[in-house]
């Protein structure tokens, strides 16, 4: 019996520097039946005539030209010339360990359909990596590692962009790339939560995401802060929003008042909570902060945390704790 094609997908614009530890890395892949669908994006550096001198040599290797502009584009079209039976993503700049392919196809076929591989991430730099993502790779790995990815969705993306695989079919019930929200991975992972698709545990690493001045989600706007909170409550209106309930945001900081003021422009009504005592009893955009005590004359309620202390995250799940408030039902960590 014939193996599985497995597509991988990849944007790339002005990675010349990377390309060929990239592509070389999935040349040396233990598992051979896959097709490459490389999508440059405009690029204005060496990058296509890099990759074209591959795709001569290695007909797996498929080069087109972005036909419109940007990530988006450039993964609706290398979908569109797809085959595969497995989808799957990769970055430019990044490398694969050898064994990438052949573990999610493998997971996938152990699990079956409606399910998402995915695997560890390790971050490298020639620069050294910053505190911040370590710790956002320690975080994603430790949900990764037992599957629990979506019980911290509002947090970040929680499935890494160019770590994942999935059955054609299944891809295509979710609407594939269509939809134009960026950030587009985290608009993807919360499409996979919406259709319920199970997140497959891992504990090897199996992609190497290199981090550098200008990489894109560092430079361009579409991955900056406020697309983040824009997606989050689209699609927390959308999917665990429940309107019998009242609505409180936990925190006055300036995440706190982005979603504040984004829930005034909707008409959603909604209480606002915090624990600093030059706050509370004052009118933010017409609404009075309150203490978080306010919670317990609260029969039942759904609150939106935007405080990011790690400290007073720990103590604010104690304190849900003690209201027998549930994680991902009764409150929501965004930050």
């Amino acid at each position: 019996m014939q193996q599985p094609l497995i597509s991988i997908l990849v944007p790339c614009k002005n990675t010349q520097l990377f390309l060929n530890e990239c592509l070389d890395s999935i040349i040396s892949q233990t598992y051979n039946r896959w097709e490459l669908l490389i999508i440059d994006d405009n690029s204005t550096d060496n990058s296509y005539n890099l990759v074209n001198d591959y795709a001569k040599k290695d007909n797996r290797i498929k080069l087109f030209k972005n036909e419109g502009s940007g990530i988006i584009d450039a993964l609706k079209l290398a979908f569109s010339k797809s085959k595969g039976d497995y989808i799957t993503r990769m970055d430019s700049d990044d490398i694969m360990p050898d064994i990438k392919l052949k573990t999610l196809l493998n997971n996938l076929q152990l699990h079956g359909k409606k399910h998402i591989a995915t695997g560890l991430v390790s971050y490298f730099s020639a620069e050294g990596i910053s505190d911040g993502y370590r710790k956002y790779e320690q975080w994603l790995n430790s949900l990764t590692a037992n599957g629990s990815n979506y019980t911290e969705i509002y947090k970040e993306c929680v499935i890494p962009s160019p770590c994942w695989m999935i059955a054609r079919e299944d891809f295509l019930a979710i609407d594939a790339f269509n939809p134009t929200r960026y950030p587009e991975d985290y608009d993807l992972t919360f499409r996979f939560y919406a259709a319920n698709y199970k997140v497959i545990s891992c504990n090897k690493v199996l992609h190497l995401w290199r981090d550098y001045g200008t990489r894109a989600s560092r430079t361009d706007a579409n991955y900056a802060e406020n697309s983040f909170i824009d997606i989050k409550l689209h699609y927390f209106l959308k999917l665990d929003f429940d309107s019998s309930k009242p609505l409180v945001i936990w925190g006055a900081g300036n995440k706190g008042k982005t979603i504040a003021k984004k829930l005034k422009a909707l008409n959603i009504k909604f209480e606002w909570i915090c624990d600093n005592p030059k706050k509370i009893g004052k009118h933010i955009y017409d609404v009075e902060m309150k203490p978080f005590q306010y919670l317990e004359t609260l029969a039942h309620f759904q609150t939106i945390v935007s405080v990011a202390n790690k400290d007073e995250q720990a103590n604010i799940r104690a304190y849900f704790s003690k209201l027998n408030a549930k994680s991902m039902q009764d409150y929501f960590f965004f930050c």
